[in-house]
Formats: C-alpha cells, sequence, structure tokens
C-alpha cells in the first residue's frame, strides 16, 4: 500500500500501485487538473502515466514551469539535428538556442532545403516521438568527442563547444536511439514528453553574421511546448496571419517589393501618405524642440567611415561602391555626416547646444533570409537626430529627448512601454572613467524621471550606452524602437570641436537619438497594431463620398468639393453601382468615413455616416461633420468619431 506524499504536505494511502494521474485527479479539484503535466520523484522527471508503487514523496509540475519547459525545449533540438542528420546525413548542425515561445537551431545544409521540406521533418519528428523511447545520459572523453566531431566534418559544432572552454576532461552526452549529442541543460528522460509541437519557419543566415568566415546556414525557427500552450500559440498565429502588415498592405495598396530589389520599399500613393503625415507629426516636435532639419549624402568615402569606427564594428552591413578607384560607403546610418555639418565653421560654446535633425535614407546589407516587410529592410529611413552638447546640458537634453518619446507612443496609444539601459559592451572604444560617467548620467536621468527600467549588460553600442524604449502592441509582442545613446568619443574621433569660455578647443558630447527608429518599421508595426484600421489623421483617405443614385451626383460633387476645402482626403463613388456593393467595396479599405448621400440627405443637406465599426449616424449636418472630422485629425485623435468607436 504506497503512502504518497505532495511536496506541499498533502498524502493519501493507496491499495495498490496508482498513476500520477490518478493522484492529482483524487487531491485537486477538477479545474486544477490540467495545470499538472509531469512529476518528480526524488530527481528523477516521471509521466502522467506512470505507476508509482512504493511510498513517494512528489514534486508535481505545472504548465507553466519553466525549468521543465527550457528541458522539453533543449530536448526538442537534440530530436530535431536527430532527425535532420538522419535525412540529409550531410548535414553540419551549428547549435541552436531556446526563446519565450520555442527554439531556433542552425545548420548547414549542401541541399537547398525549403518550406516544403517543414511537413516532411516534422512527419518524421512525430515519427520519433510515438516510439516513446528513453533518452540516456553518459559521459565522453572530451579528447575523443573532439576527435569524432572532426571525423564527422562536424566543424560547427567543434567551434561552439571550443568557446565553451570546458575544463573538464569529459563531456555529457545523451543518447537518442543510435544519435548522439553533447549537451549543457538536461534533456527530459523520455521522448514522448517532446509530443506538442509545431514548425513555424525555415531561411537563410550567415554563421555568426559573418559573411566571410563560414558557408550560408540555415536558420529554423521552431515553437514547442506542451498542450495548452501550443493551442494558445496556434491561436496567436492566427491572429498574427490576420494582422499580417504585408497582407493587408497589399489590400490596401501601400507598397510592394520586387526580387529584383530585395529589402527595397516601392512606395505607392497610399502608403507615402503615411510615410509623409508621420515625417509631419516628427516636424512639429523638431519645431518646438528647435532642431535643425538637414539632409546629407547617402554616398560618403569609406575613410570617414574608418575614421569613426563604424567601418570596424559594421563593415559587414555596409555596402560598398567604387568610382575612379575610389571605394565608397552607401551609408548606415546618419552619425558622421552630422558630425560634418557641426564642423563647418567655428562654433562656440555659446551656440551650444546644436540639434541636428534628418530623416536620412539608409542602408545595410541585411541577409535575405531576414527580410520581411516593412519590419526589416535594406533600405530604410531613419528619424534620426544627434544633439552637441557640453557636459552640463547632458541631463537637460537628455530629459526633453525622454519627454518627445513618450509625447509621440502615448499619441499611437501604446500604453505599456518598458525602458532598456543597456551598458558598455566587450567591444568598444574609450577609456573605462568615461564609459563610468556615460552610463551615470544616463542612469541617473531615468531615476529622476521615475521611470522602470532594465539592465541590459554589454548591449550598448561600441561608442557609449543606450536606453532604449521597447513597446508592447495589442497582441503583447514587443518592439524595440526609439534609442537614446550617448556619445563621448565621435567628435574626437572626427576632429569635432567647439571654443570653450577659457578660449580652448574643446570636443562635444553627442547624443544620438531615434523617436520612431526606422520609419517603414513603425509603419509596419502600427498596421499591425490597428489591424489595418488607422486613425483618421494616417488613414491615406479620410472619407468617400458615395451617391445611392445617379440622381444625387452633384449633391456628392457638392460635399466633395466642400471637404477638400477642408484639407479633408476624400474621393467620391458615383458609379451605377448599388450602395451596398459601394459600403462593401470601401468597407475591406478601411476607409473612416463612409459618407452615403441620397434623397433625403440632399433635401435636408445632411449627410448619413457609417464609421470603420459599423455604426451609423443619421441626418449630421456637412458643416458639423467637417469641424468634427478637422478637430480628430488635428488633435490626431485614436478614434473615429468619439470615444465610442
Amino acid at each position: 500500500m504506497p503512502v504518497i506524499m505532495l511536496c506541499n504536505g498533502i498524502s493519501k494511502t493507496y491499495k495498490r500501485a496508482v498513476s500520477l494521474k490518478k493522484i492529482i485527479q483524487d487531491l485537486y479539484p477538477v479545474t486544477e487538473h490540467k495545470n499538472f503535466i509531469a512529476g518528480s520523484i526524488n530527481k528523477k522527471i516521471i509521466d502522467l502515466n506512470t505507476l508509482i508503487i512504493c511510498d513517494s514523496v512528489i514534486t508535481l509540475i505545472k504548465e507553466d514551469d519553466k525549468k521543465f519547459l527550457s528541458m522539453i525545449r533543449y530536448t526538442f533540438i537534440q530530436l530535431l539535428n536527430y532527425v535532420l542528420k538522419e535525412m540529409w546525413p550531410s548535414i553540419q548542425l551549428a547549435g541552436g538556442k531556446i526563446s519565450d515561445s520555442g527554439f531556433f537551431c542552425d545548420f548547414y545544409c549542401p541541399v537547398s532545403l525549403n518550406k516544403s521540406d517543414l511537413k516532411n521533418i516534422s512527419t518524421n519528428m512525430s515519427d520519433k516521438i510515438a516510439l516513446k523511447y528513453n533518452i540516456i545520459k553518459k559521459k565522453y572523453v572530451k579528447i575523443g568527442f573532439f576527435l569524432f566531431l572532426k571525423k564527422n566534418n562536424e566543424k560547427y559544432k567543434l567551434d561552439i563547444i571550443k568557446e565553451k572552454l570546458i575544463q573538464s576532461k569529459t563531456i555529457n552526452i545523451c543518447y537518442h536511439e543510435k544519435y548522439f549529442e553533447e549537451y549543457d541543460i538536461s534533456p527530459v528522460p523520455n521522448i514522448s514528453f517532446c509530443s506538442h509541437f509545431i514548425i513555424k519557419n525555415i531561411s537563410g543566415v550567415y554563421w555568426k553574421n559573418n559573411k566571410k568566415k563560414y558557408n550560408v546556414t540555415a536558420y529554423s525557427w521552431y515553437c514547442v511546448g506542451i498542450k495548452n500552450q501550443l493551442l494558445n500559440y496556434i491561436f496567436s498565429l492566427k491572429k498574427f496571419e490576420q494582422r499580417d502588415h504585408r497582407k493587408i498592405a497589399k489590400r490596401l495598396n501601400l507598397y510592394h517589393i520586387q526580387k529584383n530589389s530585395p529589402g527595397m520599399i516601392f512606395w505607392h500613393q497610399n502608403g507615402f501618405i503615411i510615410f509623409q503625415e508621420l515625417k509631419k507629426f516628427i516636424r512639429i516636435k523638431l519645431k518646438k524642440y528647435l532642431y535643425y532639419e538637414v539632409k546629407t549624402p547617402i554616398v560618403i568615402d569609406k575613410s570617414l567611415w574608418k575614421k569613426s569606427g563604424h567601418w570596424k564594428f559594421y563593415k559587414n552591413s555596409i555596402f560598398v561602391t567604387k568610382s575612379e578607384n575610389q571605394e565608397y560607403c552607401i551609408k548606415p546610418m546618419n552619425c558622421p555626416g552630422h558630425v560634418q555639418i557641426f564642423k563647418q565653421g567655428i562654433k562656440s560654446y555659446k551656440d551650444l547646444p546644436i540639434r541636428i535633425a534628418e530623416f536620412g535614407s539608409c542602408h545595410r546589407n541585411e541577409a535575405s533570409g531576414s527580410l520581411h516587410g516593412l519590419m526589416r529592410v535594406r533600405g530604410f529611413t531613419q528619424d534620426d537626430a544627434h544633439i552637441f552638447c557640453t557636459n552640463e546640458q547632458v541631463k537637460t537634453e537628455l530629459n526633453f529627448c525622454i519627454k518627445i518619446l513618450f509625447e509621440l507612443y502615448n499619441t499611437f496609444g501604446f500604453k505599456k512601454i518598458t525602458v532598456k539601459f543597456s551598458t558598455r559592451p566587450i567591444q568598444r572604444i574609450g577609456h573605462d572613467k568615461l564609459w563610468d560617467q556615460a552610463e551615470k548620467d544616463l542612469e541617473s536621468v531615468l531615476i529622476e524621471n521615475k521611470l522602470p527600467f532594465i539592465y541590459q549588460k554589454g548591449e550598448g553600442a561600441f561608442y557609449g550606452p543606450k536606453i532604449e524604449i521597447v513597446l508592447e502592441d495589442s497582441l503583447k509582442r514587443l518592439w524595440q524602437c526609439g534609442t537614446i545613446q550617448l556619445d563621448f568619443y565621435l567628435a574626437k574621433q572626427l576632429k569635432a570641436f567647439y571654443i570653450d569660455k577659457n578660449n580652448i578647443r574643446n570636443f562635444p558630447i553627442i547624443i544620438h537619438r531615434a523617436f520612431l527608429g526606422s520609419i517603414e518599421r513603425f509603419i509596419g508595426i502600427l498596421i499591425e497594431e490597428y489591424n489595418g484600421r488607422l486613425p483618421v489623421w494616417l488613414s491615406p483617405v479620410h472619407a468617400v463620398v458615395m451617391s445611392i443614385s445617379q440622381k444625387n451626383i452633384n449633391f456628392v460633387k457638392k460635399v466633395t468639393k466642400s471637404l477638400i476645402k477642408n484639407s479633408i482626403r476624400v474621393i467620391s463613388e458615383i458609379s451605377e453601382n448599388s450602395i451596398n456593393f459601394k459600403i462593401r467595396t470601401y468597407v475591406m479599405q478601411y476607409i473612416p468615413y463612409l459618407l452615403i448621400c441620397g434623397d433625403i440627405e440632399e433635401k435636408n443637406n445632411c449627410l448619413t455616416i457609417r464609421l470603420r465599426s459599423g455604426r451609423l449616424i443619421k441626418m449630421q449636418k456637412i458643416d458639423d461633420f467637417i469641424k468634427k472630422i478637422k478637430e480628430i485629425i488635428f488633435n490626431r485623435s485614436c478614434y473615429d468619431f468619439d470615444r465610442e468607436d
């Protein structure tokens, strides 16, 4: 008669052997049964169907147990590697990592893989899981394992293990039937724990982002978890697909990308209106806070990028071109160009701070496999600025930057904003003393503004620490957008100075800041956040004036003329199609206001307004509607008519 005791002190005696599932059913309410997915006896993990035959103290494992979930995901990496090596023996494995929603793997394959291969991989993984084999852990002599990897041409794996600098003479190995590999985190004891997964994607990247070191590897992203999490994730995926900015943009005719110009955006009229409206909004802030807007060249001599330090750290991402035996870089950022403008003419301390802003056209050589609509491009527009100031002015300018950032994001309706503070990276320029000062200045400003923040050790830029602003959208996804970076070095590198009050040359401190980051990417975020139903002020078309019959055409023209006169973006629909067909057509385009003009409306000089929400507002005076919509556009409101929408 086994006596079962749980770690919380609850106990029960059974007459015969009992399964863990039965114990949970006996000791917990029905509503809590699904919360438990496994158990542990003497640090040995057991599944719900395991029979317990003797007295035991059991620790129950819940579905949200992060440690157990990590074990499952690491085991999935091993299972995937097993299947890949079985399907394509020439594949070279290159490691993998887990994430909050699954894991990813790197591998090199001489055969080109595509999404059609994912189904076969998934089927083979499921077949292995159905075998319910035990995963055996053993020790292996390190030198012998290195020789094994070398013999099998696993150069990526060998590179990874050597980087870990393992001091022990042995390595931890786990066996999946005949296949084996090393592990850092212990796998689950039986492959049956890995029953719930979905393969999400496959694409190409460069090994360690280095195009010259090794050949291109394939990067595979897999989502895994336990049953409930998998169902929730599949539901989320459907939501993501519905809000995919690429699909919505196609329907709304915003932009397109061509195969012969990967990662470059062809803005159509509708999309470019959104683009220009965002620039207009930013310009209001630039004017309020006394920025100079400039324009710097896209192509600049390579020597400038070497002097600034950017070439050393970003050369793999910079497009290079030649002309008359001279090498030029297509600018990946605006910083050096703004320093050149600052250097024109002698600057006094009385001139500082000088705030230089630009909507700069930047280009970065992103891997083709990482490109994704507006979210990851090669050509983008950065709402970039550089503030040249004295040490005494740093805190004031940082406070202004933070104030503007939060004003902007509140306008777009983002409620949850996370602040991250990134400190000095391993590869950097400058002395620790100046880094100490830069980090202290940034941190103190965050504290003074009572902004909770998360430390990101070693994630700063090579020239200075930074503040990152992360937005959480309505689907709980995180987007890093705005940045504020403190730089004590670039001015010195490029010999940009001012004359201080003692008539001595001094180097200004530079604050690098971007509000939206890439405008292209921010538009993609907004499209998905609003599911295509952009705020009125950003909508390419504010209103469609439509006739019920041909008798109402002149009234439609009159209303349209009044709206255009008041700078409202409007189109008229006077075709012979039925009013229901017209409404259906423009509802699909998420136009904020459908203005219906029939005999009754014409007689009373009024409009019937159909909002995107489906709400009808009848007999609205034309002048009242114009006044209302102008107010909504001016205030950049997030609602269409009133707060009920």
